[in-house]
């Protein structure tokens, strides 16, 4: 990210301003406590300090190009020292041939070149070193968002690969038992089909980090969760209970679906006879909160915390997202396996 336009103009701004100042700080001192006449002041305080700006330019553009290491600043001090030497030759011959006709102030004027040239020369260092700490803090800002715009884009990318390697995981069950039905029941399977096709077509519309509201989630929840009805018939029952509040509440697009799916494959694999899924979601504070509960027998499967691929891929989604360990957890109580899942709303 390079400099703003508005904070490079106020850096000019300061450039001019402290140029005026210094024009009339010089010019006052001539007139009231050397009381030299009016236009040699002006005269004087105009062309030094109109070389001067031109050479404080000059080292702008010079550090610009040429932006010293912290090793180098002698030699920032030795280009500070030449440049006060060719001002303080310049300046000097315009105003002698501008102000010859004056023995008075020529003979100022030598008196007055020490003075001088320490003046230039803290004005040149003073100038250096700011505009020296200001093209690094606009380098810093540009390393900077190098680092941003690669850490997003990387973010970016692992959430992209994570939605592809879910895609394909829901679709090889789904075409399995698709399969499966065809011999056994053709119209269910057709029904399958046409269910199946349309959850991909509303996934294939989301982007990976688009936002929606918990109402929109649902109605896709919903689909894949006819899809998984035709598959277990009157074996997978759901219940789910969304509060008022937070129907419009909004998380990362499909956050569900893994989860749900992962509660039916606990729930349904390893059991036999129906099997209730529910999901229930709360407003906790500043989160959205939903619980996602099936039952589990111990005796044939001991879901381990965050061992499954959709419950890992939903919570490194959600740090990527959040920058948050914390937004997903599990447990366990009396045969009912518990997945909790919180968003966290923009205030």
């Amino acid at each position: 990210m390079s400099a703003s336009p508005l904070t490079a103009k106020r850096f000019l701004i300061s450039l001019i301003i402290g140029w005026v100042v210094l024009v009339n700080v010089q010019a006052f001192f001539l007139r009231n406590y050397f009381e030299l006449p009016l236009y040699i002041v002006i005269t004087d305080s105009l062309v030094s300090n109109f070389l001067l700006l031109l050479a404080g330019l000059l080292m702008l553009n010079v550090t610009k190009y040429y932006l010293p290491s912290s090793y180098q600043y002698s030699s920032v001090i030795a280009s500070c020292l030449i440049m006060t030497g060719l001002w303080l030759f310049i300046s000097n011959t315009f105003l002698k041939i501008f102000l010859d006709d004056s023995e008075a102030y020529l003979s100022f004027l030598n008196r007055s070149l020490v003075i001088r040239a320490v003046v230039a020369f803290l004005v040149l260092t003073i100038l250096t070193i700011a505009a020296i700490l200001w093209y690094n803090w606009v380098e810093r800002q540009k390393v900077e968002q190098r680092r941003t715009d690669a850490d997003r884009l990387s973010r970016e990318a692992e959430l992209f690969k994570l939605r592809q390697q879910l895609q394909p995981h829901f679709l090889f069950n789904s075409l399995n038992s698709i399969n499966a039905l065809i011999g056994l029941n053709p119209q269910q399977a057709r029904k399958m089909v046409q269910q199946l096709s349309d959850f991909l077509r509303g996934t294939l519309k989301k982007e990976e980090s688009q936002m929606i509201s918990l109402t929109e989630e649902i109605n896709y929840l919903n689909l894949y969760l006819e899809i998984e009805k035709v598959r277990f018939g009157n074996r997978l029952m759901t219940s789910i209970v969304i509060a008022e509040e937070t129907k419009d509440l909004l998380l990362p697009t499909l956050l569900l679906q893994p989860v749900v799916e992962n509660a039916i494959k606990f729930g349904l694999y390893d059991t036999i006879g129906e099997t209730l899924i529910t999901i229930e979601s709360t407003r906790e504070q500043n989160e959205l909160c939903i619980m996602v509960t099936n039952p589990f027998d111990p005796e044939t499967s001991l879901p381990k915390t965050g061992t499954g691929f959709g419950l890992s891929s939903i919570k490194r989604r959600l740090y990527l997202l959040y920058g948050r360990n914390d937004l997903l957890s599990t447990k366990t109580k009396e045969h009912i396996y518990y997945t909790i899942v919180k968003i966290p709303q923009q205030a």
